[in-house]
This record gives C-alpha cells, structure tokens and sequence, in this order.
C-alpha cells in the first residue's frame, strides 16, 4: 500500500494589469483515511502516522490518540494530557522556526548551528507517551535559549531582535509589499467552533474537508489567528512583515512556555470530545493552526477517520489567502511577485507551494 501523497499547493495569480483579478489554488492531496484503514485496529494506525502525515506529525499523533480516547469513552490522565501539550508545543516551536529559514528567509551558515542546536534539544522532549525525566527537560529548554539567543531572538513575545544578529540580518532583507491592498474583515477559527466542524467532519467527510465552511464564513487559523485572539489586530496590520514579526514572537513565547511550565499556553492546545457512542474527535493547535481528527469506531475497529488541516482553512479557494489577495495592487516586475510570494509564505510555516502569474483570461 502506497502512502506517499502529494502535498505542495499549486497557487496561479490572475491578473488585470498591475491588480490580482483573481486567485486560483489547487489544493494538495489528501489520503483517504476511511477507505485505507476501515476495519483496521485504531491502535494499529499510529505507527502509519508519520508516513501519512509528514507535516506536524507529533500534533496528527495527539490528535488521533485523543479522538480515539474520546470514541472509546476514556479520559486522558492530567500527566498525560501535559505530556502532549509539552510535545505539541516543542514541535510548534521547531516547525516556526524552520519556517524561518526556508522560501524567502534563506538558512545560511552563520544561522545554520543554532538552527541545529534548537532541533537537537527539542528531539530530546518529543515524549508525547513517555515522561521526560526533569533534569533532562531543563537542559533541553537551556540550549533551546542558548541557540535562540544565538539568532538575536530573546525574551517572551519580543519582536525586536538583537541589533546585528543573524536573523535582524536576514529579516532587514525581506523587502516587498502590496501597493494597496484590500480591505477585508478579518475572521479567525476558534475553539468554539471544535464541535460545529468535528460534527460536519464526521458526518460529510472529505466533501467537507475538502472545502470546509463555517455557515458560509472560512476563517484564519495559524500564529496570526492566535494573536488576534489575545489581543486586537485590524486588517490593515495583517501584511508579511508583521505576519513574520508575530511569528518570530511565538517562538520566543513557547520557549518561554517550556521554561515556565506553569501556566497554560492557549485555551484547547489539545481538546477532546464525544461525539456518541463509538464516536469521538480532537482538536490540536499546531504550528499551522488548529487541526481536526474525528473517528467512528465499532468496538476498538476504525468505522470512520476524517481529519481536517489548517491548510484547507488558509489556503481555502475563498479563504483568507485569497481575501488578502484579490483586488490588492502590485508594484511592476519582481517586486511586486516577490510581495504576493512573501504573503503567501506567511500565511503557513510548514506547507510548500508552487506560485504563478499570468493574465487573466488567458490559459
């Protein structure tokens, strides 16, 4: 069985002139989970995981166990749930900050060992099953600092970094900006909307997942959508560099996160709920934004499996992407596709994608 899926997003930019006329996303493909594993034991599916799903793959584990857990009436000890939000968190933070340094950030040599070291640390807290032994837990959080320092990031939601460092460096470099851009009002997924898409999830499956909605409404998920939750942003501030900015301040938060340890992060990093009988789904905040798993079982045998991404979100063919996009204004030649390239890459740290431009109306 075959478990390789194609998962770059193919983006065309239609254009009158110098303004985006249209948008057009062709979405990845996704597994169809139902029909691969229908029958199969649910705990014979975590092993797969990770060939299924190589982007955030530690969040599709927490996500899968916990809609699981929920389908079967069972209830996570505190621990345990502790253990999966450590883990989600560290490989939020390592997945933002490889998207630092891929597509217009390039990773060059002076930030290529700090940029190891932050990996290498954070392997050392992957146990989203096994505890990990304090002592170990604190050494690890020391060279994930150390490493990020190192980069000029430091302190808790600082956007500012360290003058001359390897990172202020390559950011002072980003150029590229919209002449003009359109005004739309910004919506941001929530935890309150969990049961309105597990319930649809479950009962639609991949016409849902496809192309969801929220009664009409296809919101922003991922670091922009969880910094409007904690306080107000508008539209006008939602370009590529402030969108890069927020980023950058999320690592800072989370290795903050992992050093305290003593307060929660976000509301539902990890939620779980039941759905009925034999029915359960979960909801994990990961690097992306928030990620939907839902089940059906008949005893401990998968019935149903449906996830939905953030990515279907974000990149939705009506989606916030699009919304920024549509009607803004560009400046002439590469800089004004080196702007709608930068915009594109905020919107998500993990998901490659392909960009073209071409006349509207033409083939």
């Amino acid at each position: 069985m075959s478990l390789s899926f194609r998962s770059e997003i193919d983006i065309t930019v239609l254009l009158s002139g110098a303004t985006i006329a249209d948008v057009a996303i062709k979405p990845r493909n996704r597994p169809p989970l139902t029909r691969l594993f229908a029958g199969k034991p649910a705990a014979s599916l975590l092993p797969v995981l990770p060939r299924l799903f190589s982007l955030c793959s530690i969040a599709h584990h927490v996500a899968f166990q916990s809609a699981v857990e929920a389908a079967q009436g069972r209830e996570a000890a505190p621990a345990t749930v502790r253990r999966r939000v450590t883990a989600v968190v560290v490989e939020r933070l390592t997945e933002l900050l490889r998207g630092l340094f891929v597509g217009r950030l390039a990773l060059d040599g002076t930030n290529a060992p700090a940029v190891r070291a932050v990996m290498q640390a954070s392997a050392l807290l992957w146990g989203a099953d096994e505890a990990v032994p304090p002592a170990l837990h604190r050494n690890a959080v020391v060279q994930i600092k150390a490493a990020l320092g190192a980069m000029g990031i430091a302190g808790e939601e600082d956007e500012t970094l360290a003058p001359g460092s390897p990172l202020a460096a390559s950011v002072a470099g980003c150029h590229g900006k919209l002449v003009s851009e359109p005004e739309a009002d910004p919506s941001f997924l929530t935890v309150a909307d969990d049961l309105d898409i597990v319930t649809r999830l479950l009962a639609d499956g991949a016409a849902y997942s496809d192309a969801p909605d929220l009664c009409g409404r296809i919101p922003e998920t991922g670091v922009w959508a969880r910094r409007a939750r904690r306080e107000a942003v508008s539209a006008a501030e939602a370009g590529s560099a402030a969108r890069l900015k927020a980023r950058i301040a999320e690592v800072a938060r989370l290795c903050a996160w992992l050093d305290r340890g003593d307060a929660d992060l976000d509301e539902g990093v990890v939620a779980s709920y039941r759905l009925g009988a034999g029915k359960g789904a979960a909801a994990v905040e990961c690097a992306r934004g928030r990620l939907h798993h839902a089940v059906a079982l008949d005893e401990d045998r998968v019935v149903n499996f449906e996830f939905l991404a953030p990515t279907e979100w974000n990149f939705h063919a009506r989606g916030p992407l699009v919304r920024s996009l549509k009607g803004a204004t560009l400046a002439t030649g590469r800089q004004g596709q080196d702007a709608v390239r930068a915009l594109v890459g905020s919107f998500d740290p993990c998901v490659g994608f392909s960009l073209q431009f071409r006349e509207a109306g033409h083939a």
